[in-house]
């Protein structure tokens, strides 16, 4: 394992000797360039959506960055990833600088750099924290390899509206998952030193509420009460920040009417001050220029006063940055230089903790050793294979055990490029392995595997902004008869034991500017299912997404539904793995899963309201409970719970003080034929109290592997962190002295349950 890149590890006081010597050289314009982080787009093919949308030329915008190198005021770089192109831009920045300060490089390693994970989506379905710290340390290898030093991730914005694209980054819809979630992605990115050639800089975002636009609509404004943002929005950022995360991202959009890039509560008071957050906070592109946009702010000077001033240190700048404006605005009197100093100092500390003084460049050698490491790709396919979610499986159909022919159908089930997924611009598609290739290798000559698309990859109804790398696609054959495909697809499942059908959305489809307001399968993609099932032979239905879909249809007519996500560059091994019974699929759903777009925002964790008896009749044209709820996975074998209790000192059914702890217990036993992983998941109801408290809260769960009859005990512990919510009445955390139910099981539905007695001083 490589060395730590500094002779030592520094102690903050020889970081803040460092800091302040170089601080105290610098000129105002210095100090501002050390505060802006520009795009670098040399390497990038144009693309005329996002030229208009980024109001940027391509063409000119290489120039004018090096340009900047030269004059010293540029503090950090993106979007470059080739290791000899960093050293290059590297070298400009240090002989630009006067003072040899070198520059920091992001990117946005999302769910991989070189080997690709699964989605964040996916991967939090999992709910298997370790896997997923894992995955994200392969991702922080790989990029500092390439002279990556920071990753804009993980995202860890509650997503309760899957109409929203970019729920494909996250964790779901629940706080307490979202903030393991949010915790290991940290952990695996930055390990126990940033000074490792192995680590980057963690950047949890978008800080704050970006998850809630209204309508799900990308970029549009969120307004959220205190509860929902105390209680629902705040704790997985909260969790990535006690993670030792070194950089916090803001959001673009306003935060009850207040642009999160210019929020002073946010930024100072909240994240600094209440949770002590010492690394330092970046704009989303654009966002301190877009101050003025939002009419937040009267010019670009006092944008990027206001950006400083309410605690951004970085402003991520694709043209005329606002924070280049900043010295006019010290000399104006619009910004006080002692504020600017703060971030300068912020910026400072972390390229010495990063040891780039001591090691600015990149090992070309080791970084191609690094990028073909095949320990990589076995993290990959175990990802992989742990967050698929077995979302029905009438008849036992899987896994398929004798089927002596088998038939794949669906334009995704051989596209490298939609089995990756979106956010991933570094990849190289001949590694990636497709569902039909993965399960052709899986069974060799032992059983024929035939293929059809059955309808035309063109049907991409949604060209995304970002599809500038939408390349490795597959192509239609010229002269596509779509009847003719159509007919040839259901000839084959007709012919075939069974049909494993691949559907989804493209990859375009989803992510950032990339909403829908509808759910369904797009396309002609629900006509072809319909044909396959119609005749007769058995069809298994590969879901391909990072959003839950309209499956009213298929849950209904299709005996077994598996969905895969996004599964990675090794997606369609892991596949084969799952559908041939190498190995039991154990993911859960980290969000519930609505029957209709008709039903959403839908949560498992609502109110019981004044008429609980009528929840699930909310709608009259529909059930108001979800297809699948919160929670749900089912395996290939089967659990049971049992032996549920509470314990407090020996006590059984506890009376617990506020600030004590309850130890929970129960037994989990495979009560089928096959090894298997469950994840066990606690919740609780707060009966009574000062504030209406949700029907079921998650707060915990584990993940167990068990052999077919095995037991095993599960220990959960109950204590403030759990109990503590945010009250809106008495603006503060609280914890009421009140019965508590504790509910153990599979899902968010779990039957299994007790309670014990919280008493209060005021009891």
């Amino acid at each position: 394992m490589p060395e730590d890149l500094t002779s030592g590890l520094l102690t903050d006081t020889e970081v803040t000797q460092r800091v302040e010597s170089l601080l105290e050289q610098m000129s105002l314009a210095e100090k501002a360039g050390q505060l802006t982080q520009f795009f670098y787009f040399n390497n990038l093919p144009p693309s005329q959506d996002i030229e208009e949308t980024l109001r940027v030329d391509f063409s000119q915008q290489p120039a004018m960055v090096e340009a900047e190198l030269a004059k010293g005021h540029v503090g950090s770089l993106l979007f470059v990833t080739d290791p000899a192109e960093t050293n290059r831009l590297q070298r400009l920045t240090i002989e630009g600088n006067r003072l040899g300060i070198p520059a920091i490089f992001g990117f946005d390693v999302i769910h991989g750099l070189r080997t690709i994970l699964p989605v964040p989506i996916a991967l939090a379905a999992s709910w298997d924290p370790d896997v997923i710290e894992r995955g994200q340390a392969v991702a922080a290898r790989e990029a500092r390899a390439v002279g990556i030093h920071w990753t804009f991730a993980p995202m860890v914005d509650i997503a309760r509206d899957p109409r929203w694209g970019r729920i494909v980054e996250g964790a779901g819809e629940d706080p307490y998952l979202g903030a393991a979630v949010a915790a290991a992605q940290v952990k695996g990115f930055q390990g126990d030193s940033l000074a490792s050639a192995e680590r980057v800089i963690a950047g949890p975002k978008h800080f704050a509420g970006y998850g809630a636009a209204l309508g799900g609509r990308d970029y549009d404004e969120v307004n959220l009460s205190d509860s929902e943002l105390w209680n629902v929005y705040l704790p997985p950022f909260k969790a990535a920040v006690d993670a030792g995360a070194g950089n916090i991202m803001t959001a673009y959009m306003d935060l009850n009417g207040i642009p999160a890039t210019g929020n002073a509560w946010l930024l100072n008071e909240v994240l600094r001050g209440e949770w002590g957050f010492e690394g330092f906070v970046v704009s989303d592109a654009q966002a301190v220029h877009n101050l003025r946009t939002h009419g937040f702010a009267a010019d670009l000077a006092q944008a990027g006063a206001r950006g400083v001033g309410a605690g951004c240190d970085l402003e991520m700048a694709i043209g005329d940055p606002a924070f280049a404006h900043l010295p006019a605005a010290v000399e104006a009197g619009m910004l006080d230089e002692r504020v600017l100093d703060t971030a300068v100092r912020r910026i400072l500390a972390a390229k010495i903790r990063l040891g780039l003084f001591e090691q600015p460049y990149v090992d070309e050698d080791r970084a191609r050793a690094v990028l073909a490491d095949p320990a990589h790709r076995e993290v990959a396919r175990a990802a992989a294979q742990r967050s698929a979610v077995l979302l029905r499986n009438d008849g036992g159909l899987l896994p398929l055990t004798g089927a002596e022919s088998i038939a794949v159908i669906g334009p995704l089930a051989d596209s490298r490029r939609d089995t990756i997924g979106p956010w991933v611009f570094d990849y190289d598609s001949t590694e990636t392995v497709t569902v039909l290739q993965g399960i052709r290798d899986h069974l060799g000559d032992h059983a024929p595997v035939t293929y059809a698309p059955g309808i035309r990859s063109a049907q991409r109804t949604f060209p995304s902004m970002f599809d500038m790398w939408g390349d490795n696609y597959p192509v239609d054959p010229e002269g596509f008869d779509d009847a003719a495909e159509l007919d040839r697809a259901v000839a084959l499942a007709r012919d075939a034991d069974v049909a494993v059908v691949v559907l989804g959305e493209w990859q375009n489809m989803i992510g950032e500017a990339a909403s829908r307001s509808d759910l369904g399968f797009p396309g002609d993609q629900l006509a072809l299912l319909q044909a396959v099932c119609a005749t007769g032979t058995p069809v298994v239905l590969l879901v391909m997404n990072g959003r839950p879909l309209d499956l009213r249809w298929a849950a209904e007519h299709v005996p077994a539904i598996l969905d895969i996500w996004y599964p990675g560059s090794q997606g369609g091994a892991a596949v084969a793995d799952l559908v041939f019974g190498d190995v039991s699929p154990g993911g859960k759903l980290p969000f519930s899963w609505p029957r209709t777009v008709g039903q959403v925002p839908m949560t498992y964790s609502h109110t019981v309201s004044h008429e609980p008896v009528n929840q699930a009749r909310r709608y009259w044209d529909e059930a108001s409970t979800p297809l699948f709820p919160f929670g749900h996975g089912l395996s290939y074998s089967s659990f049971d719970y049992s032996d549920l209790s509470t314990d407090l000192q020996g006590i059984t059914t506890p009376v617990l003080a506020a600030g004590g702890t309850v130890t929970v217990t129960v037994t989990v036993t495979n009560t089928g034929p096959t090894q298997a992983d469950e994840v066990a998941q606690l919740y609780i109801h707060q009966r009574h109290g000062t504030a209406s408290r949700p029907v079921r809260e998650l707060k915990g769960f584990q993940r167990i592997s068990l052999a077919p009859g095995e037991s095993r005990q599960a220990t959960f512990r109950l204590g403030r962190d759990e109990l503590t919510y945010w009250n809106a009445a008495a603006r503060d955390w609280v914890v009421d002295g009140t019965t508590v139910d504790v509910y153990l099981g599979g899902d968010s539905t779990a039957e299994l349950t007790t309670s014990f007695t919280v008493t209060t001083a005021q009891d």
